[in-house]
This record gives C-alpha cells, structure tokens and sequence, in this order.
C-alpha cells in the first residue's frame, strides 16, 4: 500500500493538464495565417512587420504640417517686419537718449561740421597756391572769426547807438497805434486799452520772483552757449587741420564687410553737406541785403541788426523766414506806423518768394533735393528734440542721410547682383511665392601676369 498522500497525486495530475493546455496554445499559435507573431517574440520588444489597415468607417486623419508651413505667408511677413521694427525703434530710442544726455557736445560738433564744410573750400585754394596744411588752416580761421567778430561787434554798435531813439520811436508808435485803434473799426474804446496796459503792469509785477529765476536760468543758459562755442571752436580747428586722417580714423570703426560701401558714401554726404551750407549762407544773405535794404529806405531804426538777425534765421527752413520777418515788421509799426509795417511785409513777402522760386533752386540745384513735407517734418522734429539748435541741423541732417541711403542701396545691389549669397533659413525668402533669379554667370579668369605661369 503506497503511503503518497492523495492530494499529491491530485497536485500532479492537474500540473499534467495545465502542460497539456500551454501546448495546445503554442500550437494553435505557431500555425496561425502570420496576423501576428509569438508571444515571446512580443516580449522580446521585436516590432510586428505588417499592420492591419483600419476599418473603413474610420475618418481620415492627415498629417500634420510642418509648424513654419502652417503660419500663413501674410502673418510670417508682418511678423519678421514687426521684430525688425521693434529693434529699430529700441535702437532710435537709445540713441535719442544718449544724444539728449550730451545734446551740448552733439550740437557742437555738428556746427563744427557745418562751419567746417563752409571754410574747408578756402583751406584747399591755400594749399593748392602751395600754403602749407597747418598755415592754411590758420588763415582761413582766423580770417572766418575775425570776420564774424566785425560783424557781432558792428551789430552791438548800432543797437546800443541808436537804443535811446528807437525807445522814443517805439513810444511814439504806441501812441499811434493806440489812436489808429481808437478810430479803427474794430469798436476799441480807450477804456479796453488802458484796462490791456494795466493787466500786463499787474502780471509783471506779480511775476517778478519767475521773471528773476527766468533770468537766472538765462545765464546758465549763456554759458551754455559759450561752452558750446568754444567746443565747436576747437573742433573746427582740428577738422580743418586734420580731416581727412580723422575720417580713416573712424573708417576703422566700421566692419570690414561695410567699410567699403561707408568709404564710398563719406565723400558724397560730403558734398552734399558743402553744397547745402555754401547754397544756404548765399541765399541767406541775399535775403539779408534786400530785406535790410528795403528796411533802410523806410527808415525803420535797427536796419543792421535785423538784417543779421535775418540773415541768421534763414539758416532755419520756413520758420526762420517766418520769425525774421514777422519781428522786421513788429519793430516797424510801433516805430513808423501801420503804413510803413505794411510796405515792410511786402518787402519781406517779395524776396521770400524771390528765395523760395529762384535763388534756392538755382543756387542749391539737385545737390540737396529734400521734399518740402520732409523740411516740414525734419524742422518740427528737430525744434522739439534740440530747441532752435536742432532745427539748424535738421534740413542738412536728413539730406546728407538721402545721399547716404540712396548711395548704400545702389551699391548694396551692385554687390548682391555679384556676390549675392543664396537665401538659407526658414526665413521669409524660403517660402516666397515669387521665383527666385538666376544665378549669374561666373566671371572669366584674368589672364596672370607676365612671368607667370597659370596654376
């Protein structure tokens, strides 16, 4: 009799069983129609080789484009020129500020240039006569201050000479204008009149603390002036002297892929910066004789000093024509009367014309062609970013950048057309919707020198 226990033989039998079923599953598995590998192949991490396709009631699910193919071409255009934008404006932004931060300096270095551009011409007669660099220099400066220190001390002249008579005139044309306005038909009575003179004694007399710090800030004021006087001083000396090393100098500043197009826009902004003061010093002082002129034969005191005062302003496009010839007229009715200021303003209106239609485009010629919108905009701008000084420096700031920017692109398409390189990127050029040019064909090679033998 065995002494196994039953349940051990039950254990057996049911381990036989569960053999005999994992067979049959590998079995009926090795002999399917290939739908599928084994099991252990899948556990193996081995990828099926064919996929079943999906049913037909599935929907159709198409691939997903590239993201820089999905952006429509009007979004990636106003995109890539929006950030471009940004950074310029960022970039104007700062440099506006470091030039506001040393706006004294800026100012004076441009004067420098411009009285620079008037007096180099005579710098290079005196060399061509055979005056050395540096005695050149020297006469042609001293020659220029000396001159304008005639002029300023002849003008200090006759308005400390004639400041006694022009204050008898002035209130003897107040009381004519004051009768003029009574007999006007304006209804003026002379209790409106004497009510105006005593509202401008009051506000005199209130402000008299704003009048004073006014004042003060005037003197901090002149010395600015004379500051910047003395830095455009000796910057004319050195660009008159030494110019020409200066502007290699800077070419260094610039990377060498540029240097070549920067070194060829220098000489013509220039020209044009010459062009633009020699045209404008001759029409403004053709506008200062005439003016002056008319002004001396209808005896109005201070001919000279209007005069200059005239023929500073002209430096100043449209608004200084303005200006000059609105106080030529002030100072003319409350000395001479309504008459006289009247044949003034005829004056000054027929030679700003004369200016305006003959002697700027004849003087100044196609050297500096500005749009009159663009004088417009460039004067405000420059009014209300310097002061008086801006709006010197504006009209020959935006034409010497119009020469420089129609140089730099001519010669930007002169060296695409040569060297161009292909466009690479997803940037905009790659997905254009125009064809792309031709490729130029390659230059013939030079024949080598004599002596030479080609590689």
């Amino acid at each position: 009799m065995s002494k196994t226990p039953a349940w051990l033989g039950r254990l057996g039998a049911g381990l036989s069983r569960l053999g005999a079923r994992l067979e049959e599953r590998r079995a009926a598995a090795a002999a399917d129609d290939g739908n599928g590998m084994g099991d252990g192949d899948l556990d193996a991490g081995n990828p099926p080789e064919h996929v079943p396709p999906p049913p037909a009631y599935a929907p159709a699910v198409p691939a997903r484009p590239h993201p820089v193919e999905a952006i429509p071409w009007g979004m990636r255009v106003a995109a890539e020129a929006g950030w471009r934008l940004l950074v310029l404006a960022g970039t104007l932004w700062v440099l506006m500020r470091v030039i506001s931060a040393v706006q004294l300096v800026v100012l004076a270095f441009v004067a420098a240039l411009l009285v620079t551009a008037l007096l180099q011409p005579t710098v290079a007669r005196l060399r061509g006569v055979g005056l050395p660099r540096g005695l050149a220099t020297a006469v042609t400066a001293i020659l220029g201050f000396v001159v304008i220190g005639l002029v300023g001390w002849f003008v200090v002249w006759q308005v400390m000479d004639n400041l006694d008579n022009v204050a008898d005139r002035v209130k003897d044309g107040i009381e004519e204008l004051k009768r003029w306005l009574l007999n006007s038909p304006f209804h003026v009575t002379e209790r409106q009149i004497n009510d105006i003179a005593n509202n401008l004694q009051d506000t005199i007399g209130t402000n008299t603390q704003e009048i004073t710090s006014a004042g003060l800030e005037g003197v901090s004021v002149m010395v600015e002036i004379l500051t910047g006087m003395l830095l455009a001083l000796f910057s004319t000396l050195f660009l008159l002297y030494d110019g020409k090393r200066i502007w290699q100098w800077s070419l260094k500043l610039v990377p060498s892929a540029a240097r070549p197009g920067v070194a060829g826009a220098g000489p013509r902004a220039w020209r044009t910066l010459t062009a633009y003061v020699r045209g404008t010093v001759v029409v403004a002082l053709i506008d200062a004789i005439f003016i002056g002129l008319g002004i001396y034969f209808l005896d109005v005191p201070l001919a000279v000093p209007l005069a200059v005062f005239i023929f500073l302003f002209s430096f100043i496009p449209l608004v200084g024509a303005v200006v000059s010839g609105a106080l030529a007229v002030v100072v003319a009715l409350v000395t001479q009367g309504v008459f006289t200021a009247l044949m003034v303003l005829l004056v000054v209106l027929a030679v700003q014309q004369i200016e305006g239609h003959v002697l700027q485009p004849f003087i100044l010629g196609r050297a500096v062609r500005v749009h009159p919108l663009a004088v417009v905009l460039a004067v405000a701008t420059g009014g209300l970013t310097a002061g008086i000084g801006g709006a010197v420096v504006a009209v020959p700031l935006v034409a010497v950048t119009n020469t420089v920017v129609t140089y730099l692109r001519a010669y930007g398409r002169g060296q695409v057309s040569r060297i161009g390189p292909a466009p690479h990127g997803a940037t905009v050029t790659d997905l254009a919707p125009t064809p792309s040019p031709p490729p130029t064909a390659p230059k013939p090679e030079s024949s080598p020198p004599e002596g030479e033998e080609r590689t």
